[in-house]
């Protein structure tokens, strides 16, 4: 009888004990499943408020050259994502597609060049396209490998220049300032072109050509070493040259060349882009300008 209430007692610890632990089981699973219902929870809401995050971000997107113009745009990124704008930067390596994809929609503005060439383009084109502001100057040289000083050029030597009739009475001018030319007396010289030369207004004989890319300015620099070649700051700069230093004449601060941010018309009023001019224009940028090019690029606020 003992062994009976023995053996009893243990079938019933037994049962006891598996109930506990079935018990303990389901309680770890219920709290399991409340718990990975919880993260799911928090994901979903994360994912919801990162989405009305980018649904409140206005998106542009912004033509330029490599440089310095979207080196100057990476920098307003932050600075523009804090007011709300997204900045898309596309990338050109030479002049002729960015007013084009402009022109098209596929930018919503771009900023890299001066206001004759874009006055030139508008005029060439019929681009409807308004300047909303401009940026930074970018001073024109003259460089040479050969000719150091401006009292040592050769007669007869070539001057190599930018296909970019917009450049022309830029560069033209340049070379007159410096008593290397004379343009003719009636001809304005920010439009002056080669023919307008005074017919004794070339006393070294210079020989122009003007039928360069503009890109491949550096290479005829280093190539043709006795010649004098008339290469555009961002240019230069990407050839490694720094203007102040090796440019044989360079441009001053005072230029009307100034680069802008330049849009469609229907979009002048844009508040986003009206933003983006006035990052560009802002305090932190000027100066990300005047230390990262050393007076190469020469910033504007008006």
């Amino acid at each position: 009888m003992k062994k009976l209430f023995s053996l009893l007692a243990i079938t019933l610890l037994a049962i006891f004990l598996v109930a506990c632990g079935t018990a303990e089981e389901e309680n770890n699973d219920t709290e399991n499943d409340n718990a990975s219902g919880d993260q799911a929870e928090n994901q979903e809401e994360n994912a919801e408020q990162s989405e009305e995050d980018a649904e409140e971000l206005v998106e542009i997107t912004v033509g330029a050259t490599s440089v310095p113009h979207a080196e100057v745009l990476e920098q307003a990124k932050p600075i523009l994502e804090e007011e709300g704008i997204e900045l898309n930067i596309e990338v050109y390596q030479e002049y002729i597609l960015p007013n084009e994809d402009l022109s098209n929609g596929t930018l919503d503005a771009n900023y890299y060049q001066h206001i004759p060439y874009l006055n030139d383009q508008k005029a060439e084109f019929g681009y409807d396209f308004v300047n909303l502001g401009g940026i930074h100057i970018e001073p024109m040289g003259v460089y040479s490998k050969n000719i150091t000083n401006l009292e040592d050029i050769p007669e007869g030597t070539d001057v190599i220049m930018s296909r970019s009739v917009a450049d022309h009475g830029r560069i033209l001018s340049l070379l007159q300032e410096h008593g290397l030319i004379k343009l003719k007396d009636d001809v304005e010289p920010i439009s002056a072109t080669i023919d307008d030369i005074a017919e004794d207004g070339n006393p070294l004989n210079l020989e122009f050509d003007a039928s360069i890319e503009p890109g491949l300015l550096p290479e005829f620099y280093n190539r043709e070493e006795d010649a004098l070649v008339a290469i555009n700051t961002n240019y230069a700069i990407e050839a490694g040259l720094v203007p102040s230093e090796d440019a044989l004449i360079l441009e001053g601060s005072e230029s009307p060349y100034v680069n802008v941010v330049a849009a469609r018309s229907e979009d002048e009023n844009n508040e986003a882009l009206q933003t983006l001019v006035e990052v560009l224009r802002s305090e932190e940028i000027q100066t990300f300008i005047e230390e990262e090019y050393e007076g190469a690029v020469v910033p504007v606020s008006e």
